[in-house]
């Protein structure tokens, strides 16, 4: 029996696709930085299958475990005309469309990954390139066996976020896919993430969240490494058409979140319910929360032209400007550990006590 809320069109998504693969030959030369960013991505790596505890179980009424005032229906007369039974549903659905968005941008973040390798011009690149293909392989697979298995329901992927995905595969120029990917798709990736890390409660999805964005946090940094010295070489108008990409591009994400599959599959009045979500308090602060690692990442590597900041003061984020994106992306790391450290902590303990007995 498939999980799928609306089973795909099509096994695959294809699409015509045309690249130049470069090769370098400069193997005795590398940016400091990038080396000891793949020397940390190499020493990383971990399997999804012994560092998540997949005995753990989870409650379909509340997968994550989360409050109900982060559904933007709650308090209305939506809400309170369902019953504790549909709630739960709703609960469920919700965050397995959340989930499902997550499995297809890694998928979307591997395809990418790859490409990379085969057109960013320096070996370093490469090297770090190469690790992420497996970091977002690993993705992939823990997101899918926690909606297959756990929450036993899958959405296809968000129109939004397919044409983003769209147009960073298609695009021939190497910098636009880290431009797409490794800054817009992982920050919003990232800034999500955050929110089920820092608030759920259910221990696997919390979990898994924050391994993942321990990934996410180099991957991020390796798309500022690359992007950071290459941009200062463009012509104005060059930088003027990757500037114009990013605005239109943050205003399709932020039109993403509007969650119109689950209101339509529950039977909802999906355009009602589309325009109240639209104008509600809650997602108007969970849009802005989104931008907080995107908007300091583009100041940074040096696409802060008036057309982004226009675009960031009419979206209420421009204030993320002076965020210090370095200490958010060591935040990430220290709570993956914490966890690591907790775990361990918790087995040794169960050791101790099966010794005593």
């Amino acid at each position: 029996m498939s999980v799928y809320t609306i089973p795909p069109d099509t096994p695959s998504w294809q699409f015509p696709a045309t690249s130049t693969t470069a090769f370098d030959w400069s193997y005795d030369e590398g940016r400091e930085q990038l080396l000891r960013l793949y020397d940390k991505g190499t020493r990383r790596q971990w399997i999804g299958s012994d560092r998540l505890d997949w005995s753990l179980e989870v409650d379909h009424d509340n997968p994550l475990g989360m409050p109900d005032e982060v559904i933007a229906i709650h308090g209305t007369p939506w809400w309170e005309r369902m019953t504790d039974a549909e709630r739960a549903e709703l609960r469920r659905h919700q965050q397995s469309w959340q989930f499902s968005q997550f499995m297809h941008g890694e998928q979307g973040a591997l395809i990418c990954a790859a490409k990379i390798v085969q057109t960013v011009p320096d070996i370093d690149s490469k090297f770090y390139a190469a690790t992420q293909v497996v970091d977002e392989a690993r993705h992939v697979e823990v997101y899918s066996r926690y909606l297959h298995e756990k929450l036993q329901l899958a959405y296809p992927i968000n129109p939004h976020l397919k044409a983003l995905l769209d147009d960073a595969l298609t695009d021939q120029r190497w910098d636009m896919t880290y431009l797409a990917m490794q800054v817009l798709i992982e920050g919003l990736a990232l800034a999500a993430f955050g929110l089920i890390r820092n608030h759920a409660t259910d221990p696997l999805g919390k979990a898994l969240n924050a391994y993942v964005m321990q990934d996410e946090a180099r991957h991020v940094t390796f798309g500022r490494l690359a992007l950071r010295d290459y941009y200062p070489q463009l012509t104005d108008a060059e930088r003027d058409d990757r500037e114009q990409f990013c605005v239109d591009a943050c205003y399709l994400m932020r039109d993403r979140f509007l969650g119109e599959e689950v209101w339509d599959n529950l039977g909802l009045p999906t355009k009602e319910v589309v325009a109240y979500v639209d104008s509600s308090e809650i997602l108007r602060m969970f849009r802005g929360f989104l931008f907080s690692r995107i908007v300091p990442t583009l100041r940074d590597i040096g696409l802060w032209g008036p057309r982004i900041r226009d675009a960031f003061t009419e979206m209420g984020v421009l204030g993320f400007a002076e965020t210090d994106i370095a200490m958010m992306i060591t935040d990430d790391e220290q709570q993956a550990e914490r966890l690591d450290a907790e775990r361990k902590a918790a087995i040794d303990a169960t050791a101790a006590l099966g010794a005593d007995g």
